[in-house]
């Protein structure tokens, strides 16, 4: 089973990002997404954006990951 997070880009420079998950940057691919801009949310999985979220659904998604932290 593979897990991807949204996170939101915060820099751009050439096919990196760096991109913010849960108040902590991280470095980020954008190979795969080179549509992705500032201001994007993106799936992360193993370093890279697969894919961009529109806002809403990137927000209700941290929402539950959330929910179910603190419940585990």
């Amino acid at each position: 089973m593979c897990l991807a997070i949204p996170a939101l880009i915060k820099s751009i420079n050439g096919k990196e990002a760096e991109a913010e998950i849960g108040g902590i940057g991280r470095r980020v691919s954008l190979w795969l997404t080179p549509e992705a801009k500032v201001g994007d949310y993106v799936l992360i999985h193993t370093g890279y954006a697969i894919n961009v979220l529109d806002q809403e659904e990137a927000l209700e998604t941290l929402r539950l990951l959330e929910e179910l932290s603190e419940v585990y």
